[in-house]
């Protein structure tokens, strides 16, 4: 292994997702295992700009495997996006002493990461910490699992009271502009019809559900919508389709945040940690540029640029379940 790296820095960055405290735990007590200095560094790129640094120690990433969020905290850096505030970021990571940086987040993360690497010679690792499973390169990402589960669990409760009153039920469910939580979740919900951005013929299709009468067959109609279909949100989507609606009684239910919090599931807990061991191992393999991904199980390297310039393709193959188990 290349034992030129001495100290590394971890940050999280970008909206939180639950996992992100096993891979930080991991990347920690690893680089600790090899001898290497560790410093976690505070609310994402705008902590590394405002020297927001602390040193780490296994006692630091204690009892931390089970909590959802992060203990690094996350936020949004517009400073970092400037010249000057990469310049004072790499001018605290020399003050430290870093010779690499671990950054578990999103593409948007990936791509400061990136050129942050590219303009000061740092060395970059990438772990995918996002519920919205669209980065490509990996088959899941950290956070998604959890996500998932937590998506299902609520609209579980909520066709116990829509099949209670004979109701409608439009539930958007989060995801940005991808589509993999409401199509994953529809299936395993059972939900009977689902809108997401990639397809964008599907409210015509929901429109034909309707007309068909399916009304008269079930006690419950869930339908899951996409926070960034194309028609709108929700609510958006209840509004141009009120016409046809007129003999449904029709509520609208967003699930907001709870689907990035809480504590993360086994597989969640489980790929964070595969990640974050193989991060520092990259790294003291000489490797820099790459994001650590999850392809059938084991651990790949994916460089990053490919990761955020390709898009992660949705199987529409799985929207055919939908309508089999809707008959």
């Amino acid at each position: 292994m290349n034992q030129s790296i001495k100290s590394i820095g971890v940050l999280t960055s970008g909206g939180d997702a639950p996992g992100m405290n096993a891979a930080i735990r991991a990347i920690v007590r690893t680089a600790l295992y090899y001898d290497l200095k560790v410093f976690g560094i505070k609310h994402g790129y705008q902590g590394l700009i405002l020297n927001q640094i602390e040193h780490l120690r296994s006692h630091d990433v204690a009892a931390i495997i089970q909590r959802g969020g992060t203990i690094l905290k996350t936020a949004r850096s517009e400073a970092f996006k400037t010249e000057e505030g990469m310049h004072t970021a790499f001018e605290n990571l020399k003050q430290h002493d870093m010779d690499a940086l671990v950054v578990i987040g999103g593409d948007g993360s990936f791509r400061g990461a990136t050129e942050f690497g590219k303009r000061y010679g740092i060395r970059i690792v990438g772990l995918p910490g996002t519920i919205d499973n669209d980065i490509y390169g990996t088959d899941v990402t950290i956070g998604y699992d959890t996500a998932l589960n937590t998506i299902v669990e609520a609209v579980d409760k909520i066709r116990d009271t829509a099949s209670s009153h004979d109701r409608m039920f439009f539930i958007e469910v989060m995801g940005r502009n991808a589509g993999f939580l409401t199509l994953r979740a529809g299936i395993a919900c059972g939900a009977e019809a689902i809108l997401i951005p990639e397809v964008e013929s599907d409210i015509h299709k929901f429109v034909d559900y309707l007309e068909n009468g399916y009304r008269r067959k079930k006690s419950s109609n869930i339908v899951l919508v996409a926070e960034g279909e194309k028609e709108g949100g929700a609510f958006e989507v209840v509004k141009k389709l009120q016409p046809y609606l007129k003999d449904y009684d029709v509520r609208v239910s967003v699930l907001g945040h709870i689907q990035r919090g809480g504590s993360p599931t086994a597989y969640d807990r489980y790929i964070a940690t595969k990640m974050g061991v193989e991060a520092i191992k990259a790294l003291l393999n000489g490797k820099s540029g790459i994001m650590i991904g999850i392809q059938n199980d084991k651990t790949v390297h994916v460089p990053i640029e490919k990761a955020i310039k390709i898009h992660k393709s949705i199987d529409l193959n799985e929207l055919e379940i939908i309508n089999i188990m809707n008959v």
